[in-house]
């Protein structure tokens, strides 16, 4: 596992109190960064190579047994599953950029939306699921490409219908909240990942063109990262 993190020299006297383990390509670990980046927290990024088997390591299932990123380090608490996570830094940091808003109902639609990314999409799509099917089921790529796109379209059919009646610029009205975390690294996802016809999902790709003028999302990104092979490809 390597730890990466920018401003060197300030950062080697001043130790980042929180350190998140995360792997470019995952979307939870994607959430994770956004809302960071959203609430100005600094943070060590500790990369964890997933096709290297790292998240098996003792080192790493020290941190969570079941071996999934990503991990947040805080102190001496040690906190895994993204959904875990966001709920934490919102009730640790409620005044910077809150992720939930007051009012109940739009409360519990980012919750549902965010549910059914994390529920009913992400883990049916992503890499310890696919590589199951290789190995068990066919290795041929078109068969985990059918999989990957069938579980999403479903999820985005879903989202769909449940946003219609409460998206504005974002996904509850016109600040970003919870849900737009989830459906962000999950759109892009289909997108670059999956090759998903986004035509069917108007509402979707509307929401995407939005997180595209974040920096906030954009610098969570995948190709973003320093773990990412795209990097030292360039």
């Amino acid at each position: 596992m390597a730890s990466v993190s920018g401003d060197n020299k300030k950062e080697s006297k001043l130790k980042l109190k929180l350190k998140l383990y995360s792997y470019w390509q995952s979307s939870c670990s994607t959430c994770v960064r956004i809302a960071l980046n959203l609430k100005g927290l600094k943070y060590e990024y500790i990369a964890v190579n997933l096709l290297k088997g790292e998240q098996f390591s003792p080192e790493f299932t020290k941190l969570n047994p079941i071996g999934y990123v990503p991990v947040l380090v805080d102190g001496d608490l040690v906190l895994s599953d993204s959904f875990a996570i966001l709920l934490y830094l919102e009730e640790k940091y409620p005044h910077q950029h809150p992720l939930l808003p007051q009012d109940l109902h739009k409360k519990a639609i980012n919750l549902q939306a965010a549910s059914i990314v994390s529920s009913s999409i992400q883990p049916l799509q992503n890499l310890a699921t696919l590589k199951c099917i290789e190995e068990k089921i066919s290795s041929d790529p078109d068969v985990k490409l059918a999989w990957a796109q069938h579980y999403t379209k479903k999820g985005f059919v879903a989202l769909e219908r449940l946003l219609k009646d409460h998206a504005g610029r974002f996904a509850t009205g016109d600040e970003v909240y919870l849900a737009d975390l989830f459906l962000a690294p999950q759109i892009h996802a289909a997108i670059k990942r999956f090759n998903v016809d986004m035509t069917q999902f108007p509402l979707l790709s509307r929401l995407n063109e939005a997180y595209n003028e974040i920096p906030a999302f954009q610098d969570a990104m995948p190709e973003k990262q320093p773990d990412t092979p795209l990097a030292s490809a360039c």
